[in-house]
């Protein structure tokens, strides 16, 4: 009798879950799931309009173009160079200011505003710093130093880095935080007064604690490294340096003149190469796991 009044309340339960999340779903459908299936049919075709199915011969024309594999090169390298500096960095801001430092909270609030400021209006001053006769300039003139075309050579590359980093660090400091205050004082206090270092309790201590937090900074991080085509755009202009021409920018290409069919077979290979990192990512996290145990 209990059990089918458990069974009962938990089909009612799941109703009611089912119920709330259905506009949601409808909307998710709406916006991305079918628009995304059209995209993948697409791309299978010679024209999207009463098409015909050619196979995988929009591929095949991907593979052999020039341009998106100059763009599938330089993304794939920003997120390995990228996405690797700015956990290390922003797992050494978190383990900086769990602690009780001077003027924390100032800190941590100078870190979050990236965030919270709409990206146009901060992309204004990074082109007076980057300009040719911008702020950087001016002051590498100061102290004797050659000016350096930021977005028109190979430092272009660089320079989209740090508006990257800068725009994604607080969100990942945040995360780590939130890691970080999660882990008992006690295995600390334990662990010194066996005589373990500093390294040791990093290394046995913070990052095994952290290492759902890892994963998900580590996810988030490669996802929004495939977004920076927005600061990109938006520093550089349509046609940026060859060292920062991406993926988004190919697809932005093919859009501008309605080559629909390469635009959807490359965000095709985009989603699907996204999806084998996470899946990688999920089974190194579950092994990580296993291990542990």
């Amino acid at each position: 009798m209990m059990n089918r009044k458990m069974k009962k309340w938990f089909r009612k339960d799941a109703a009611a879950a089912l119920l709330f999340l259905l506009p949601s779903g409808i909307g998710f459908a709406m916006f991305y799931l079918i628009p995304f299936g059209m995209g993948v049919m697409y791309s299978f075709q010679d024209n999207a309009v009463n098409g015909q199915f050619v196979g995988l011969t929009n591929y095949r024309d991907l593979m052999t173009s020039d341009s998106f594999r100059k763009a599938a090169i330089h993304t794939f390298y920003f997120t390995a160079l990228s996405v690797p500096l700015m956990i290390a960095l922003s797992l050494g801001l978190a383990l900086l200011l769990n602690k009780n430092v001077y003027l924390r909270k100032g800190l941590r609030t100078a870190y979050v505003l990236p965030l919270v400021v709409p990206t146009v209006s901060i992309i204004l001053i990074w082109q007076v710093l980057l300009d040719w006769n911008g702020s950087l300039n001016a002051w590498l003139s100061a102290f004797s130093f050659e000016r350096v075309d930021w977005m028109k050579s190979d430092a272009a590359r660089i320079a989209v880095i740090v508006v990257f980093m800068w725009k994604n660090i607080g969100y990942n400091m945040i995360l780590f935080l939130a890691g970080l205050q999660q882990i008992p004082n006690d295995y600390y206090e334990t662990a010194a007064i066996e005589g373990a270092g500093r390294m040791r309790m990093f290394s046995s201590i913070t990052l095994v604690y952290l290492t759902p937090t890892m994963f998900f900074v580590v996810l988030m991080s490669i996802i929004n490294s495939f977004k920076v085509f927005r600061e990109t755009y938006l520093v550089a202009g349509d046609y940026p340096h060859d060292s920062i021409y991406m993926l988004q920018h190919y697809m932005n290409n093919m859009f501008m003149s309605l080559d629909i069919q390469k635009l959807t077979a490359a965000a095709t290979i985009m989603a699907v190469c996204i999806l084998f990192i996470v899946l990688a990512l999920y089974a190194i996290e579950r092994r990580f796991r296993q291990s542990m145990e």
